[in-house]
């Protein structure tokens, strides 16, 4: 089930305006440059910014997410004929032969349950042609990002066209490692209507990860940190051999 942020329509429908900067997808395009990726798979592309920033690149991509809604805002984006889109999760793929799986910002570590997990790193591997890469973020638990999680330091109103002003901010619901609850709360002014939206993250430690990796047939080939988050954050770089 996907989080109501990206499966209610009105909130998918204003995701973008709210988190407008994605510095985060420019280490992505390097490495899908890096390793001249003419199909890419998009695993949680949700709105699909980053499936059309590389589909304007010439690139051919296949975009999966399970929210409806979000999908339903990807394809109406200029451009979005480019891309293959598919209202679903890593099961729900076709068979495809890529040279890049990716999962961006925090689509690997929304995958809470360990089966599902395994069996999107076994979907994306299958998915990739023989010196294909899998490439995905995650924190580092270590560095607790979820301590900053709270409406004093969260709390903004942005005035999006044709949604008028809405209110927005985080709170921390429940810390239970690896599971870490909180909740995200919008207002919109125009009409006073509250909406929120929980998500769980599950935090996992590189050393699990990289079992987890080289158990399902990866090799993997670097461990990088973020650009945009230095110290924070772990990019796993795994090739199918």
């Amino acid at each position: 089930m996907a989080d109501e942020c990206f499966g209610h329509p009105r909130l998918a429908a204003i995701y973008d305006p709210l988190d407008p900067v994605r510095g985060d997808l420019d280490a992505y395009i390097q490495m899908a440059e890096e390793f001249t990726a003419h199909r890419v798979l998009d695993i949680g592309c949700g709105t699909g910014v980053f499936a059309l920033l590389l589909a304007d690149r010439g690139i051919e991509v296949v975009g999966v997410d399970p929210a409806q809604a979000s999908i339903d805002v990807a394809r109406a984006k200029p451009g979005s004929e480019r891309v293959r889109w598919i209202c679903g999760d890593a099961t729900a793929l076709p068979p495809l032969r890529v040279d890049l799986a990716t999962m961006t910002a925090n689509a690997a570590q929304q995958i809470v349950d360990p089966t599902a997990w395994q069996e999107t790193l076994r979907r994306a591997y299958e998915a990739l042609r023989p010196g294909g890469h899998l490439v995905f973020e995650t924190r580092d638990p270590a560095k607790r990002a979820w301590e900053e999680w709270n409406r004093e330091t969260s709390y903004k109103v942005t005035e999006i066209p044709g949604s008028g002003a809405v209110e927005s901010w985080v709170q921390l619901i429940e810390v239970s490692p690896p599971l870490v609850t909180f909740r995200w709360t919008y207002v919109f002014a125009a009409d006073g209507q509250v909406l929120t939206s929980d998500s769980t993250l599950r935090f996992r430690e590189r050393q699990d990860i990289e079992t987890d990796l080289t158990a399902q047939g990866y090799v993997v080939e670097d461990v990088r940190g973020a650009p945009d988050r230095p110290g924070r954050e772990f990019v796993f770089l795994a090739r199918r051999p």
